[in-house]
């Protein structure tokens, strides 16, 4: 493989304090280190690529995404999320379980890696289903799932109800040290629910969920932690109570961590008028306020990373009355720019963004990718931040066209990705 030079480039490394002119030097696919502009002495035969001013970072880390493969391939294939991923920046996605089958099998778990490593473009880091079928009844076999690769486990978007089960899953978990992530919300209370309760919801006649069923089931499984001291990450925490409990678990030392979703700090409630389907997300949109918080956590560090929340769905899964239609939205494209919106705001700095999608999400997952240091995988994601477009239902890569973001004005555009030092996405 030949010696690539990237220059004309600001150098956005998660572990500087700040960006950096320079030039990046790639070799055999490795990280071979930094250049300062103008500086000499690179082999005659680097491929030298000019990123016109752009921005270059570590390939993005999804923390969460979901495929319609296998079961679901009229939603979207694997090999179309993929395409997504790539043209999102992301070179490493950690995928949901909750697929038909289940991922609750070894095999099923070593499938999905070796799928990703066939492709080549994106690492495939399986999650294993906590319970069997992602049902919330009997534990899987979480031991095995974990010795052939599972990054961590998860029912995916359904929360485990009995406290008990959740309770034996948590001490198991802690046993091999793996990681448990849970969807925060009482599925009692979220029963037959598709918004979240307000004087808007009440005026459509909508099926509400309470913001407290977020804060309840947090404040149960907070609890469980504690008594078996296993870690627990709350993936798309949307509530400011919710948000507080974990401030209030950390205060106490708990190895309690979470997330954000893009629609949940970009968007609000007041995206469902007109049973707008698109906007039909799980957890459901929230109100101002409660958006608001997620901004505020971003910035203050509650919410240690942001991931994507891919849904892929079809035309017949939301060309449906708003409480029957499917919950969801499409998120790996638009994953970078809506991201970068805090950035535009003033509330995050470069930087910051930089790390909630590279090198913070590496961390939860203890892998060793979304950093710059020489000999690590050259996995890269080279964006203009100051690119505007318009996010664009049926123009979008990949298979699935679902956005809560359609029509909306962003700043942002990844240009090219690299995976190992070979592009993946972008014009060579």
């Amino acid at each position: 493989m030949n010696t690539l030079i990237f220059e004309n480039v600001t150098i956005l490394d998660p572990e500087a304090k700040k960006p950096a002119p320079g030039r990046l030097v790639v070799k055999d696919g490795l990280i071979a280190g930094f250049l300062p502009p103008g500086a000499e002495g690179m082999p005659g035969d680097a491929v030298r690529i000019d990123g016109g001013g752009a921005a270059l970072c570590p390939g993005l880390i999804d923390l969460r995404a979901s495929t319609g493969e296998p079961g679901a391939e009229y939603r979207e294939t694997f090999t179309a999320s993929l395409d997504a991923a790539a043209a999102g920046g992301v070179t490493t996605m950690a995928l949901l379980p909750n697929t038909r089958p289940a991922i609750d099998e070894p095999a099923l778990v070593r499938l999905l890696k070796a799928w990703g490593d066939e492709d080549g473009r994106v690492t495939i880091l399986p999650y294993g289903a906590l319970t069997h079928g992602c049902l919330g009844q009997d534990m899987a076999e979480l031991g095995l799932l974990s010795e052939a690769g599972a990054i961590a486990f998860t029912d995916g978007p359904h929360a485990i109800a009995d406290t008990k089960r959740m309770r034996q899953c948590l001490a198991y978990a802690k046993g091999i040290d793996a990681l448990v992530m849970q969807h925060p919300e009482d599925p009692s209370l979220a029963r037959g629910g598709c918004a979240t309760a307000s004087e808007r919801a009440t005026r459509l006649g909508l099926p509400q969920i309470p913001p407290a069923a977020e804060a309840i089931l947090m404040a149960r499984d907070i609890r469980l932690a504690e008594m078996t001291g296993a870690r627990l990450h709350f993936a798309h925490v949307s509530t400011a109570e919710g948000l507080e409990l974990i401030r209030g678990a950390r205060k106490r030392g708990l190895p309690i961590t979470c997330d954000a979703a893009p629609p949940y700090f970009y968007l609000d409630e007041r995206e469902i008028e007109g049973f707008r389907t698109y906007a039909k997300l799980s957890p459901p949109l929230r109100e101002t306020s409660d958006r608001d918080a997620v901004r505020a956590a971003l910035a203050d560090g509650t919410i240690d990373a942001i991931a994507s929340d891919h849904t892929p769905c079809d035309a017949d899964d939301k060309r449906l009355p708003f409480a029957q239609a499917r919950a969801g939205g499409t998120g790996l494209v638009t994953l970078l720019p809506i991201t970068l919106s805090e950035v535009a705001a003033g509330r995050l700095d470069l930087l910051q963004a930089v790390r909630l999608l590279t090198s913070s999400p590496a961390r939860l997952l203890g892998v060793a990718g979304g950093t710059l240091r020489k000999g690590r995988p050259a996995d890269l994601c080279l964006f203009d931040p100051k690119a505007r477009w318009t996010i664009r239902a049926g123009a979008l890569a990949g298979g699935a066209q679902n956005t809560p973001f359609d029509g909306r004005d962003v700043t942002g555009k990844v240009i090219g990705t690299w995976k190992n030092g070979r592009r993946t996405f972008g014009e060579a």
